[in-house]
């Protein structure tokens, strides 16, 4: 079991792995030895999360879910398999925890005081004098 915080965690049986040949770094190596991972785990059909903390994941997870409802990580920016898996992992487990944070409330709309719009209105009025006195000087002898 992978814990996510407490009261959530995902079974690892759910995670799907496979290894592929990386682009990144690994020399020669990266042509004759698979050390990318592919991560797959099925968010749609997934018992270990809860049906709205599912919804948020969807949500989050964009382009990297398939239209099976399977999120997809790739992993490829180290040389070992062993650290891939690791970084996938954790990429996978911070979408999970990003998820399951309920959405904060939504904002309340308020309405401006009695005071602050007098403020307001005296600062125009004030500005205006300001301005007003910019003008070309007159001499009216």
């Amino acid at each position: 079991m992978i814990e996510i915080r407490p009261g959530l965690s995902l079974d690892e049986s759910e995670i799907v792995e496979r290894f592929i040949r990386a682009a990144g770094p690994g020399g020669q190596n990266v042509n004759k030895v698979s050390t990318a991972v592919e991560l797959r785990f099925d968010v749609r059909r997934s018992p270990s999360l809860p049906n709205e903390v599912a919804i948020r994941l969807m949500k989050l997870a964009g382009r990297r879910l398939t239209q099976d409802g399977v999120l997809v990580l790739t992993a490829m920016t180290h040389r070992t398999q062993e650290r891939n898996r690791a970084e996938a992992l954790e990429r996978l487990v911070e979408l999970v925890r990003k998820a399951a944070e309920p959405p904060p409330p939504p904002r309340k709309k308020t309405k401006p005081t009695l005071a602050s719009k007098v403020r307001r209105v005296e600062a125009k009025v004030r500005r205006g004098g300001v301005k007003a006195g910019r003008g070309k000087v007159r001499h009216d002898d």
